[in-house]
């Protein structure tokens, strides 16, 4: 079976644990207004099969072994790829190759399912769990992504919530404490890793001759980012 795909790296250290192998695939619906991968969102023509993955991979293996890691799928949203992705992940379970899903959730159940199954470990996006201010970021409300993660958070696997923080959007009161609840509503506990935002896809917006949208907005602060964690640390949430 072939993926469409936008890139691979060799040597991803953030997207996991442990040194990854991360295949970027491509097509996505979110339309993430601070998206730095908009390139992405179009599937294109460039096809690349499980066998081409495990033959790379393999190239490099001792690094990925010695450090604990492993492969990681990201794209665009690999879950529109569900059918590659379980194949791909069923494939290194059978080689011993630790597999992490890294998915915005914004996508239907059927598919979620398939890939859960040989999924080691999920890294969800959650943008906000503010309706109004999800469907200001992105092409979406909050519930579909929200039921998402509860369902995933429901199945026997590894799952951490990334969130990107946002200055001025998403790091108030009321949406950090929107986020308590959602992830106090989980079937189990999860942990939480805060992000910073940054504008450096702005460039990509405009190559591909699109308006970045949110112009102005400051990066978010290594302040911004420890007063985010004291506030959902302090409510009694996990913080990596």
């Amino acid at each position: 079976m072939q993926g469409y795909y936008h890139s691979v790296e060799t040597f991803g250290t953030v997207d996991g644990k442990g040194i990854r192998y991360v295949l970027f695939l491509t097509g996505c619906a979110l339309g993430c207004r601070f998206c730095h991968n908009p390139d992405t969102w179009v599937r294109g023509e460039k096809t690349i099969t499980v066998e081409q993955v495990l033959s790379d991979y393999s190239k490099y293996r001792p690094y990925y072994d010695a450090s604990g890691g492993g492969i990681t799928v990201s794209g665009g949203e690999p879950l529109l790829q569900a059918a590659f992705v379980a194949e791909l992940f069923a494939a290194c379970r059978l080689q011993g190759i630790h597999t992490t899903l890294d998915t915005a959730g914004f996508a239907d159940r059927s598919s979620i399912d398939q890939v859960l199954p040989h999924t080691d470990t999920v890294l969800f996006g959650l943008k906000t769990a503010v309706n109004r201010t999800h469907q200001d970021l992105t092409t979406s409300g909050a519930e579909p992504i929200v039921q998402s993660l509860r369902h995933i958070a429901a199945a026997p696997v590894a799952l951490i919530l990334r969130y990107i923080l946002i200055p001025g959007l998403n790091n108030s009161e009321e949406e950090l404490g929107a986020l308590v609840q959602v992830i106090n509503s989980l079937p189990r506990p999860i942990a939480v890793e805060l992000l910073p935002y940054h504008a450096m896809g702005a460039t990509k917006w405009s190559r591909l001759g699109n308006e970045y949208s949110l112009t102005g907005i400051p990066p978010a602060s290594a302040a911004d980012i420890e007063e985010a964690k004291a506030f959902l640390a302090g409510r009694g949430l996990m913080i990596l």
